[in-house]
């Protein structure tokens, strides 16, 4: 009797232990789950807009570019490495988990943007010319907007701006820092991927480089990017 007895005292003991291994170790994957769950959100936040200068190539000879643009001739050396983009052919189905996308739209009568292009931006450009504006030459007709951002989940997504909502396939709410627009999306629009790539830069070409300024007040990329707008 007393043997029957250590031994279910023993495995009784054993029991709890083992009980409390248990819920320590699903404590454990709790606590780990909750801190994957946060790292996930933090990473989605959004990213600060990044510098740079947008317009038409005049001149790169690989230590430095200029280019004319809206307000003026800006001149850019060139750091190393530099990384080079342009376009690939993507598609619609990526454009909802893009890290940040470009909106080439047209305005209608009615007030509505309806895309032209869109831009899938790897996340190192995240933030890249980030707004919404006006890009109607002088004396245009129609108005034209290019908008960059990142597009909104449902309102019910815990994310944080800095991801983007494809509303019933036939819309996109682009965040950008100090608001969003609403665009239509036609089922044929061109996607492409902005990916680097070795470009060939000749004198006219659309670019956007990434800007920062050195401490004796020169403006420098290490990053390029050739715009090809979608055939009219």
């Amino acid at each position: 009797m007393k043997i029957s007895q250590t031994c279910r005292a023993n495995s009784a003991a054993h029991e709890s232990k083992s009980a409390g291994r248990s819920v320590m170790q699903r404590l454990g994957l709790t606590i780990l789950a909750f801190t994957l769950v946060i790292g996930a959100a933090e990473a989605q936040q959004a990213a600060p807009p990044i510098d740079g200068v947008i317009g038409k190539l005049q001149s790169f000879d690989g230590k430095s570019l200029d280019v004319m643009t809206p307000a003026g001739a800006v001149h850019v050396a060139v750091k190393e490495p530099l990384t080079t983009y342009k376009q690939i052919p993507s598609d619609l189905s990526h454009v909802a988990t893009a890290p940040y996308i470009g909106v080439a739209s047209t305005e209608q009568a009615d007030g509505n943007q309806v895309a032209k292009q869109i831009f899938i931006f790897p996340a190192e450009l995240r933030g890249a010319a980030e707004g919404s504006v006006l890009t109607d030459p002088p004396g245009a007709t129609s108005h034209s907007r290019m908008t960059n951002g990142t597009v909104s989940r449902p309102s019910h997504s815990r994310m944080t701006n800095g991801t983007v909502q494809k509303s019933g396939g036939t819309t996109l709410d682009v965040n950008y820092q100090d608001g969003s627009q609403t665009i239509s999306v036609p089922p044929n629009v061109p996607v492409t991927e902005v990916a680097p790539q070795n470009v060939t830069f000749n004198p006219g070409d659309v670019i956007y480089a990434t800007t920062e300024k050195l401490a004796d007040g020169t403006l420098a990329t290490d990053k390029i990017f050739q715009f090809i707008p979608a055939s009219q």
